[in-house]
């Protein structure tokens, strides 16, 4: 079941310059960094509000690293701005991925992948979802 939106992820050229706006505009705080090599982006988790699930709402800035990561390839169509949502899970994102595919959405892994601190992952395809890259967000174990 999906319970939350995760969080909404903004692809950035300069994260640094993109996360000190959001803290400096909006009183966001950071909440984690990381590289993520097989997704080809550097990128900051800063958190908006906790959840009556015990997670939290966060919006993901996310820059590229590598001119072949999907996010690159993104950018160089649209430019900076909104890449997708992701949607939390109170279960395994695979059975929700599972599920949502019986229902004609294309899945765009085979098996759900590692995410932004510690969590699995997986896509919709946009053009099954009106045009929206949609994300699949498997909670964490850990403390949000």
């Amino acid at each position: 079941m999906l319970t939350r939106i995760d969080h909404i992820g903004i692809a950035c050229r300069d994260l640094d310059a993109t996360v000190e706006f959001y803290k400096a505009t909006y009183g966001f705080t950071d909440a984690h960094f990381e590289v993520n090599e097989e997704q080809g982006v550097r990128e900051c988790m800063l958190k908006i509000n906790e959840t009556g699930d015990g997670a939290a709402s966060y919006l993901q800035l996310i820059e590229p690293i590598r001119d072949d990561s999907a996010v690159a390839k993104w950018m160089e169509k649209n430019g900076e701005g909104v890449h997708h949502i992701a949607f939390g899970t109170d279960g395994a994102v695979a059975e929700e991925a599972a599920g949502i595919a019986g229902r004609g959405v294309r899945v765009l892994y085979d098996a759900p992948r590692r995410g932004s601190m510690g969590s699995l992952i997986n896509f919709l395809h946009p053009k099954d979802c009106h045009g929206v890259l949609t994300e699949l967000v498997q909670k964490r174990s850990d403390t949000d």
